[in-house]
């Protein structure tokens, strides 16, 4: 679409935009009097209004029912996860029996490297993307080590041409398939974030299963920020934090997918919990663990309650949307704040995301010069909310349940100041 770089053109843009309504719904920070201009929902979303009341209703069972509210509450706790089931496999466009919400992400990540990380001497290396997140390398390196390898040859990571910043989609297949007799996992992150590049997973799953591995995500990123199709794009597993675009709360729950064609699969090795137990027959106290069907039988240990109440209020919200809805007023505010970062003069900024809508999210990442942390905090000195990762970015979000069009104007205009 053509973009006018005016604030009259942001105020049209948000009174006509369907999602509108959406940010009462949220609590915005404010300082004094004004509203914060909240650029960092890539690392906590913001709390929805009705948070509250989603954990009152678990506080006020537990204090009236105690023990009881396993059965009695109003949503008993002892399948608390059923209740995010729905909603969560929209999220990640996943059936129900391939979802379930538990604990938090790199535990997560690290149950299901026990399952589908299964080295051999001659296939047992796994494929990570250069600068990945901290915690996927910690969890990759550690699992490696626990095998009995080193991460020094077994830990493989795709990095972008000389000169780039991101991936290019046919260096990331020819890699795969240059290295794969070797490859026992690959293991990428669907939205990596430093540079808010959003891999195409469909297309690396493809490949990775032609050469013979099993592939993972984590989506830690990509959750509530990008469309998803796991169940028809075939990964064999991903899992997802809650706390960033799904706006669940500070170290909140987690989510984990595993493909269906492995849920009835008994030579398949996992870490087992009385929580993964299939239900019916959980309090039979039996010794032998039998795993609940599809990714429920992947549970360790009681439901979170008051942070899965937290998850639910949001993942309303979501369904009351839906991706779809989502993603298209999220390419337009993206566009948006892109045009006008781009078309500022001497800004001396480097957008290092990718200018294709299809491959990022709501987020861009601005590389800066050697002012770039002075910069950073003159921003926040100014009600401007961003995200510093060193060396040298500013990761900004404009998120389309909360952000408005002229939160993208007024931000252009305070870093022209």
């Amino acid at each position: 679409m053509e973009y006018r770089a005016d604030l009259d053109f942001a105020r049209e843009m948000d009174a006509a935009d369907p999602l509108r309504d959406y940010r009462g719904k949220f609590h915005i920070p404010r300082t004094g009097d004004k509203d914060q201009i909240y650029f960092t929902g890539n690392s906590l979303g913001l709390q929805p209004k009705s948070t509250r009341s989603f954990i009152e209703e678990e506080l006020d069972a537990w204090e009236h029912l105690g023990v009881e509210g396993h059965f009695h509450a109003k949503r008993p706790w002892f399948g608390y996860h059923h209740f995010l089931t729905p909603a969560a496999s929209r999220v990640v466009g996943a059936n129900e029996e391939e979802v379930v919400v538990m604990n938090s992400l790199t535990v997560n990540l690290n149950l299901l490297m026990v399952s589908f990380y299964q080295p051999n001497p001659s296939r047992y290396k796994i494929v990570v993307e250069g600068g990945a997140f901290p915690s996927d390398y910690y969890a990759v390196q550690q699992q490696i080590r626990f095998h009995g390898y080193d991460p020094a040859d077994a830990m493989l990571e795709l990095t972008p041409r000389e000169g780039e910043h991101t991936l290019r989609q046919e260096d990331i297949e020819e890699f795969l398939r240059e290295h794969g007799s070797e490859i026992a996992l690959v293991m990428l992150g669907g939205v990596n974030y430093y540079t808010g590049q959003f891999f195409d997973i469909e297309a690396i799953t493809k490949v990775g299963h032609e050469i013979g591995a099993l592939v993972g995500f984590d989506l830690a990123h990509a959750a509530g920020n990008v469309p998803l199709k796991l169940h028809d794009w075939g990964p064999d597993f991903a899992t997802w934090c809650t706390y960033k675009y799904l706006n669940s709360g500070p170290g909140g729950t987690s989510g984990i997918f595993v493909h269906e064609r492995h849920h009835d699969n008994p030579k398949l090795p996992r870490f087992a919990g009385w929580w993964g137990n299939d239900e019916k027959d959980r309090f039979m106290m039996d010794k032998y663990f039998i795993p609940a069907s599809g990714a429920a039988g992947w549970q360790q240990s009681n439901a979170q309650i008051l942070p899965m109440a937290a998850h639910l209020a949001s993942l309303e919200i979501f369904d009351e949307v839906g991706m779809d809805v989502l993603r298209t007023k999220s390419e337009k505010l993206t566009g948006y704040l892109e045009y006008l970062i781009k078309t500022s003069e001497d800004l001396g900024f480097e957008v290092i995301t990718p200018a294709d809508p299809n491959q990022r999210g709501c987020q861009l990442s601005l590389l800066t010069g050697d002012n770039g942390k002075q910069l950073f905090e003159r921003l926040q000195a100014n009600l401007v909310i961003a995200d510093w990762r060193e060396p040298n970015v500013i990761r900004i979000a404009p998120v389309p349940l909360y952000n408005t069009f002229e939160d993208a104007y007024r931000f252009v205009d305070i870093l022209k100041s």
